[in-house]
């Protein structure tokens, strides 16, 4: 009787060590399909807008590199190589962290890369003729990618704090932080798809008022408009409905901005 009972009990031990992992598996696997969702609404968004703008010798040009003209398939194409370790190495390109009083032009530059960098780094080899048909649709890809993520103000943030990363927050009760409030708990509040909010975008808001300036020009805007966003949140925030109300009309001109001037790049890359 008493093997029996410690047979039992051990089998009950097993069977709740192996229920443990599996849904610690199970977590490890839905956090990674979160990570590799995030973002993507608001740069297929930026995609669909700068789309409208396009030149139809652009386009021509865009469907002779990709072999597809969606801008907003390309847009994600970049996050979703992130875990592939050959490309690890570009994961720099994405932000530039620096100090609030400062400008980038005086800032430090990092030796492994930054966004504007980047982005300038690839409008060259666009403009390259001698650059191969492959190498042009990476570096096209990316440029669609990062023209989206440096009017996004968390990404030029405070390197101490990661772009907001480490600023945890609630939001609606769950956890969270400021960065991926900016990246994508806004957008999916608003429950559109992409195709469904450029529409609205592009309804809602004019070019006229929007200046194409340069990557240097962008960076220094959205770091006027991340200092604003540190100042109204602290560690620890509960940030819901009034959050939303008080910046979501930010996140959309964004958006719409973004893709207008990313339209406008590349219209000087393919159609000067």
């Amino acid at each position: 009787m008493m093997l029996n009972f410690v047979v039992k009990d051990v089998g009950k031990i097993k069977g709740k060590i192996i229920m443990r992992h599996f849904k610690l598996f199970l977590q490890i696997i839905l956090l990674l399909n979160l990570a590799f969702s995030w973002g993507k609404t608001g740069h297929r968004t930026t995609g669909e807008v700068a789309e409208h703008f396009l030149t139809e010798k652009t386009k021509k040009e865009i469907q002779k590199i990709l072999q597809d003209p969606s801008l907003a398939i390309a847009s994600t194409w970049s996050d979703e190589m992130r875990s592939n370790p050959d490309f690890r190495k570009y994961n720099p390109w994405h932000y530039a962290n620096m100090p609030l009083n400062i400008t980038y032009a005086n800032s430090k530059k990092s030796s492994k890369g930054d966004i504007v960098q980047a982005i300038k780094l690839s409008k060259s080899k666009l403009k390259d003729n001698d650059v191969s048909l492959e190498e042009k649709a990476f570096y096209l890809r990316y440029l669609v990618h990062l023209i989206g993520d440096i009017h996004q103000p968390l990404h030029v943030g405070r390197g101490e704090d990661r772009g907001g990363n480490d600023i945890k927050v609630k939001w609606f009760g769950d956890d969270s932080n400021l960065h991926r409030v900016w990246d994508t708990n806004m957008i999916d509040n608003y429950q559109m798809s992409y195709t469904e909010l450029s529409s609205h975008l592009l309804l809602s808001f004019s070019s006229e008022n929007i200046e194409l300036l340069s990557e240097n020009e962008w960076i220094d805007e959205s770091q006027n408009k991340v200092k604003i966003i540190y100042s109204n949140v602290r560690n620890g925030d509960y940030l819901g409905y009034d959050y939303i109300y008080e910046n979501f009309d930010i996140v959309k001109i964004q958006l719409f901005t973004a893709g207008y001037r990313l339209a406008g790049t590349l219209n000087e890359v393919f159609d000067e």
